[in-house]
């Protein structure tokens, strides 16, 4: 394997870890200024994504992360992930339940440099609301899709 894709690949591991350890200015200078996010029905700007992850963060507690696998091409790396983490906050519209919960995934991140310009991410969000409860469940349900209620945008918080 080349320099440049184990250069890749922990760059984007680093932006998990930024995340996980709630390092905003570290992320800050991991992600270009025109980086943008689309997965699981939104599409966010660097400024959203961040504040998506702060609200995440904010909602979970105890929180770790296990990578299962992490395969590089090119520009190019794709990581499962295994989330581990107690639900203490409001997420996603939902009440905290206080439950234990596991969230799994995979994303991709295209790298330019030292910086990631690009993530594509799928998560499996049925498996999460049906953890956190049915009243969890239903009521994400009926607001995004019966009623095709937009979540707010997320909003970064300056720290």
């Amino acid at each position: 394997m080349s320099l440049e894709t184990e250069k890749n690949k922990e760059i984007a591991l680093s932006v998990s870890r930024s995340i996980l350890n709630g390092e905003w200015q570290k992320l800050d200078l991991l992600l270009d200024k025109g980086f943008t996010y689309t997965g699981d029905s939104a599409v966010y700007t660097r400024d959203q994504y961040i504040g998506f992850m702060q609200a995440l963060k904010d909602a979970m507690a105890n929180m770790t992360m296990e990578f299962t696998h992490v395969i590089a091409e090119g520009d190019l790396v794709s990581i499962r992930f295994v989330t581990r983490a107690k639900n203490v906050g409001k997420f996603m519209g939902a009440p905290a339940t206080g439950k234990d919960v596991v969230i799994t995934g995979q994303f991709t991140r295209r790298i330019e440099g030292d910086r990631v310009m690009e993530e594509w991410q799928t998560t499996d969000l049925l498996g999460l609301m049906t953890q956190m409860g049915f009243g969890t469940l239903l009521g994400y349900t009926v607001v995004a899709g019966l009623l095709k209620k937009q979540a707010p945008r997320p909003a970064r918080r300056l720290n």
